[in-house]
């Protein structure tokens, strides 16, 4: 486990989980709300995004989390290992409403500079369609990569077994 992409719903936990990977295998971390939302909550042009996201692949090791179609692509054939947090709808809704309390009017360390956190309707929208609307797309996507390390977790209780094992694993 080198080079690792969490994806999934927002909501799902995918950065808490890049951060405690990171800790664990002393892997940098990145996100890519970070590299797509510049101050205000102004999306970066696809020319700087792709650029920034190229970069990153450039190292040794990374955890990447966050989807961005666009850059997807390169980041499943560069990356060893991809986690999968396909977790229920209503998980997802909990954790971006959750996030917003905690957050609220401060930027989270895992998003753009000057982003203060926010939840309107159409995040919600898009949090609540996702299983319906992406997740297909995504099994489709990762049943199609070959010589990948892929971990696709449908709750909190199995990715916990699997930190667990990991822990374990690094220990002895």
């Amino acid at each position: 486990m080198k080079k690792i992409t969490i994806l999934g719903n927002p909501g799902a936990g995918k950065s808490t989980l890049a951060k405690k990977l990171g800790q664990l295998l002393d892997i940098p971390v990145h996100h890519m709300d970070a590299l797509y939302w510049e101050p205000g909550w102004t999306p970066a042009e696809e020319s700087i995004l792709l650029k920034r996201h190229a970069e990153l692949l450039k190292q040794d090791s990374w955890i990447i989390d966050g989807n961005y179609g666009i850059t997807l692509p390169k980041r499943l054939e560069d990356a060893d290992t991809i986690i999968f947090l396909n977790y229920s709808t209503l998980r997802c809704l909990y954790g971006i409403t959750k996030r917003r309390i905690m957050y609220s009017k401060k930027t989270r360390p895992d998003i753009g500079k000057d982003c203060p956190e926010k939840l309107d309707w159409d995040f919600i929208l898009w949090t609540k369609n996702y299983n319906k609307n992406k997740a297909p797309k995504m099994h489709d996507r990762l049943a199609r990569l070959q010589n990948k390390d892929i971990h696709i977790f449908k709750n909190r209780i199995q990715l916990n077994k699997f930190l667990r094992s990991l822990e374990y694993n690094l220990k002895n």
